[in-house]
């Protein structure tokens, strides 16, 4: 089995395409869907959260919402809306926001190199969510939620995608929060064939963002395989769209805790200073480079220097979210397991430095922390050593975008 392959996708006819295009299933709540979705019957929205379409307060992991989304694609492959490619293809994605721009390729991605860890893993999953994505896909028989892929950039690999966005795009969107996604369709047979090619001699591409779509597809893969037998099922690949690793932006993932944990805030700046060098600042601290924070606290913002000899040579104990919650939650808040404690929360950068002060300023939470943002070649040496990171490690931006593209399970 190759590490990737073209397949023929299920995708809104160019002309509808706007009217379907939604954000990703998991960034926004059942209300704010059903808000995104009004006056929109075409909208992805109506699949991929699809208890927008049942009473309010619907469970959204009721069996009810997965038949919903079911019936919901089946209305608009019918009513034409969505079209099922006649070969298969591999498709070109280009996304832009602010000024970033990143050229990648869409193509699903072998399960078995997925279990082989030859896809790369950095984070943990939950059990419960894996278990969502897979009613989702067993229920329409199709994978509609992208996983984010990286690949290490090579020039040659590149140049093929940035040359294919030369040509006429099958579709040129510009969502209501400013991001433009456009969609380039690659069937020739020579250009497949080159493109399958390159990524076959890679040794290894990696997750940056969707590891439970990638869990759960592996799952589907399993059961699948019980049933049908012969090991070459269309889920035996995933949903993917991978990107050069030097063209990911990742924005910093911060931190904000309710409490000093029982200190003053006297006692907590001279426990700091045991490992950080402190410096008060007039305005808001984006941290300049690794191992350098800011922290906001009574109004006052300082800027942390972590002490050189507590660095780590370690690919995971040296990321700045291991440094912070090592030498400081944890010792000094009392935090030692972010998944659970609900005395910390975390903001992706996408929301500003300014929404960290407006949290302690509330008085919602004590003390807040901005972080400088985790390299994708520090993400890839994690995985590459087939360790994980610490929870809320990365937020990438922009985002995919949901129904330009799905995988039928033939």
């Amino acid at each position: 089995m190759s590490l990737i392959k073209p397949f023929a996708g299920l995708r809104p006819v160019p002309e509808r395409a706007e009217e379907v295009v939604a954000p990703p299933y998991d960034v926004l709540n059942s209300a704010e869907a059903r808000e995104r979705a009004a006056g929109r019957p075409w909208s992805f929205l109506h699949i991929s959260k699809a208890e927008i379409d049942l009473p309010e307060g619907t469970d959204p992991y009721e069996p009810s919402v997965y038949a919903k989304s079911a019936e919901n694609l089946r209305k608009m492959m019918a009513e034409g809306i969505l079209m099922r490619e006649d070969k298969p293809c591999y498709y070109v994605y280009r996304l832009i926001m602010d000024g970033h721009s990143q050229v990648g390729l869409v193509a699903v991605a072998s399960v078995a190199d997925y279990d082989i860890n030859r896809v790369r893993k950095h984070e943990f999953t939950r059990p419960a969510k894996e278990d969502d994505r897979v009613r989702q896909i067993e229920a329409l028989n199709a994978q509609t939620g992208p996983v984010l892929l990286a690949y290490k950039s090579q020039a040659d690999m590149d140049a093929v995608l940035e040359e294919t966005t030369k040509q006429a795009a099958l579709v040129d969107v510009t969502a209501d929060d400013g991001v433009q996604h456009t969609f380039w369709k690659i069937d020739d047979d020579a250009t497949i064939e080159k493109i399958s090619a390159g990524f076959e001699a890679m040794d290894a591409i990696y997750i940056a963002d969707g590891h439970h779509r990638s869990a759960s597809a592996s799952r589907v893969a399993k059961s699948h395989a019980l049933s049908e037998g012969d090991g070459n099922q269309s889920s035996d690949y995933f949903l993917s769209v991978i990107y050069p690793h030097n063209q990911m932006n990742i924005l910093d993932y911060n931190r904000v805790i309710t409490d000093l944990n029982g200190l003053s805030k006297d006692k907590l700046l001279e426990k700091v200073k045991s490992a950080f060098t402190v410096t008060e600042e007039s305005s808001a601290v984006r941290p300049a480079k690794v191992t350098e924070f800011g922290m906001y606290l009574d109004g006052q913002w300082y800027r942390l220097n972590i002490n050189s000899e507590l660095v780590p040579n370690d690919p995971v104990a040296s990321l700045d979210v291991s440094l912070l919650a090592n030498n400081l939650i944890e010792p000094v808040l009392g935090i030692s397991d972010p998944r659970t404690d609900n005395r910390i929360d975390f903001v992706g950068g996408i929301r500003g430095l300014g929404e960290l002060e407006k949290r302690v300023d509330s008085g919602e939470m004590a003390i807040a922390f901005s972080l400088y943002p985790t390299s994708m070649e520090a993400l890839m040496a994690v995985a590459d050593a087939g360790e994980v990171m610490p929870p809320k490690s990365t937020w990438f931006e922009p985002k995919l975008a949901d129904g330009l593209v799905s995988h039928v399970l033939d």
